[in-house]
This record gives C-alpha cells, structure tokens and sequence, in this order.
C-alpha cells in the first residue's frame, strides 16, 4: 500500500513539473524581444472607416497577450505591415424570389512579416475571412460589430500562428 502512494506521488509531481517546460504563452521559438505593427493600410475598393486602425490595434493586443514580446514604434526585432485589400459583401444563398437569403462579409488582408535577426523567418502573406449573416439583416451596428470582430480575432490568430508558431 505504501508503495502505491509513493507511486502515485511520483507520478503527480512528474505530470505537474512536466507542464513547467511547456509554455502556452509563448507560441515561438523565435529570439525576439519587441515588435512593432506598422501602420495598416486600408487598400480595399469598398472602404470601411476605421478598419485598418481596429485590426492593428488586435493584432498589437493578441501579440501583447500571447507572448513576451514587448511593444515598441522603431527598431523592433519583428516587423508587421501591411493593408486590408478586401472588404466585400456578397450574397451567398438566394430565396425563389430573387433575394439574398444569406450575405457574407469577406475582409482580406496582406501581411509583410520581418525578423530583424533571422531573414529566413521573414513572410509576405494574404489572409482572409467571413462572416455570414442572414440577408435580411442590415451590416450596421451590433451585427457589423460582431462580424468585424469575429472576422479580426480569426485573421489575427492566423497571422500570429503563421508567422510566430515554429514548432
């Protein structure tokens, strides 16, 4: 019996220091200290106001939020740029009287990554989104909101784990 607390003690303390060396905050093996996202560009034919400056500051944040990463405006070891080059509503599925039955908002973005330290890490990548709502509803306020912000929290995620996930 003693032998199978002992066991079972040696198993918890080896499961509970093993999780120590894995770290879900830092997604990168890269060497980095900051990192900088120049201004977004909003190149996209359908022009949404204010856009470009909610993505950066989402990107900033997620950055922020998931690695050690510190913040600066000049001299960063990694370098984000880049524009929004589509913002589109289209319908998707039509009624038997002709009518959207469902749109969806596509927003895509062109990224430019740079590692100051390592130019085989560096990065230029297009990504994009959706996000479908009944076509009967209006892309304003609270819906445009939830769209914008579930299409953002999606490209951003992407762009993190493209460009800083190297596992």
């Amino acid at each position: 019996m003693t032998y199978l607390k002992y066991l079972f003690l040696f198993l918890v303390s080896a499961s509970l220091t093993g999780c120590k060396f894995y770290g879900f905050t830092q997604p990168s093996s890269i060497k980095a200290e900051t990192f900088q996202v120049n201004r977004i560009e909003n190149n996209a034919p359908l022009v949404e106001p204010g856009l470009e400056v909610e993505f950066q500051n989402a990107l900033q944040d997620l950055i922020l939020d998931q690695t050690n990463y510190k913040l600066t405006n000049a001299n960063a070891d990694l370098v984000y740029d880049g524009e929004i080059s589509t913002y589109r509503i289209s319908p998707t599925t039509a009624t038997a009287s002709n009518t959207a039955a469902q749109n969806k908002l596509t927003i895509g973005v062109k990224i430019r990554f740079y590692n100051k330290n390592n130019e085989d890490d560096n990065l230029e990548q297009s990504f994009s989104f959706f996000y479908d709502y009944p076509g009967s509803a209006q892309l304003v306020g609270s819906q445009k909101a939830t769209a914008h912000e579930e299409i953002i929290e999606r490209l951003t995620q992407d762009i993190v784990n493209a460009t800083l996930a190297k596992w």
